[in-house]
């Protein structure tokens, strides 16, 4: 029987595909822009989701992101400085979650081009080799 945290390695795989081809583009339109934001806003929950069935494995209470965060770096499954990238990452997505406007979507896609595909990656490549 799969362990819980492998079958949602698997839909987190996929995301991160989708989360790369995304961030690719170099001008977006407004639509597109929104597209990445979504993009990153499912592959962030399940990245978090991740964290907290993989320290649910390990014997850790885990009941929310902040929760799955600060336990994934004393469970080793991610490090300093990516445990403030990813606090900082649930930040922006709450705030990006319940308000909109132009401003914000362009700060967003900096943010998640620049930092926050690169914590993703590196929570991706971490459970790959687990």
């Amino acid at each position: 029987m799969a362990k819980r945290w492998t079958e949602r390695l698997d839909s987190f795989t996929r995301a991160v595909g989708q989360l790369r081809s995304a961030a690719a583009k170099n001008d977006y339109t407004e639509l597109e822009r929104a597209g990445l934001i979504q993009v990153f806003e499912y592959t962030f929950a399940l990245g978090w989701k991740l964290m907290q069935d993989y320290c649910r494995e390990q014997g850790f209470e885990v009941n929310s992101p902040r929760e799955a965060i600060q336990t994934a770096l004393v469970a080793r499954l991610i490090t300093e400085p990516d445990g403030y990238e990813w606090l900082d990452a649930l930040k922006q997505r709450n705030l990006l979650a319940h308000t909109y406007d132009e401003q914000r979507s362009l700060e967003a896609e900096a943010l998640i081009k620049q930092r926050y595909l690169v914590i993703i990656e590196r929570l991706y490549e971490t459970c790959q080799q687990l």
